[in-house]
């Protein structure tokens, strides 16, 4: 009962594919109303369809999170649908694997308005929904790589180490009207994106699954597992829990 989640709403950015699609499946059958943004329709409708035919209750919604007059314009479609949101997924991310010298000045700012700017803007706008209401649950995706620097990948590691902060930041502003912000920090994950990272460095994907998959469990992880974790923070089995940076990643942060 703890995971119940019948009568809230949620949004998920990034659900069309990877964690983000099993987080709102996810949610949505623990009975949750999902919102699905993402800028991919098809994956979008499709992660949609997929809810709806569990028997579970979706919109998709065609948004660039990245531009405060999409999350604006989304956050408004949802209130105006169901009324208000309790659980924020803020899950879009994108990756591109350079060295500071490498890295272009518009893959840079590409990175960081995807994967910080974009988190700001919802929490921007469903924040305050969720002090009328007198709670509520934000989740944003960060990464391993945000506690820890990793190679080639300095956009990446500085934007998601600027999640672990900024979840900590929202935690300690907006406790004080019950609500919780919270942040996972997935390990190496069987997503699109794991796969571009193997084809942007030129590594085959069996030698670069091989690599990634060094960690205490040896393996990585399916976008299920990660998923879990989301459920977790959005339900009232994480009460208590703010603030908090959740590593799932299979041991790989242990050493």
């Amino acid at each position: 009962m703890m995971y119940e989640l019948t009568g809230k709403t949620a949004i998920v950015t990034g659900g069309a594919a990877g964690i983000g699609r099993a987080s709102a499946i996810l949610l949505a059958r623990a009975g949750a109303r999902l919102a699905v943004l993402d800028v991919d329709e098809a994956g979008g409708r499709e992660t949609v369809q997929q809810i709806m035919d569990a028997g579970g209750e979706a919109i998709f919604i065609h948004a660039d999170v990245s531009q405060a007059g999409d999350c604006q314009r989304a956050v408004g479609q949802v209130v105006e649908r169901w009324g208000g949101v309790d659980i924020l997924f803020n899950n879009a991310g994108i990756v591109r694997r350079a060295t500071v010298v490498e890295l272009s000045e518009d893959d840079w700012d590409r990175v960081m308005m995807v994967n910080v700017k974009s988190m700001f803007l919802m929490s921007k706008y469903v924040v305050p929904l969720m002090e009328k209401a007198g709670r509520g649950a934000i989740i944003h995706n960060a990464s391993g790589w945000g506690l820890r620097g990793g190679p080639q990948a300095v956009a990446y590691c500085a934007s998601k180490g600027a999640v672990v902060q900024l979840t900590r930041a929202m935690a300690i502003d907006h406790s004080s009207r019950n609500i919780r912000v919270n942040c996972i920090a997935p390990g190496d994950t069987d997503t699109a994106m794991l796969r571009s990272e193997a084809q942007q460095l030129g590594i085959p994907k069996d030698e670069f699954y091989k690599d990634a998959a060094n960690r205490p469990l040896q393996r990585i992880a399916q976008p299920e597992e990660i998923a879990a974790a989301v459920l977790y923070l959005a339900s009232e089995a994480a009460s208590f829990v703010t603030g908090a940076i959740l590593a799932v990643d299979g041991g790989a942060l242990a050493g």
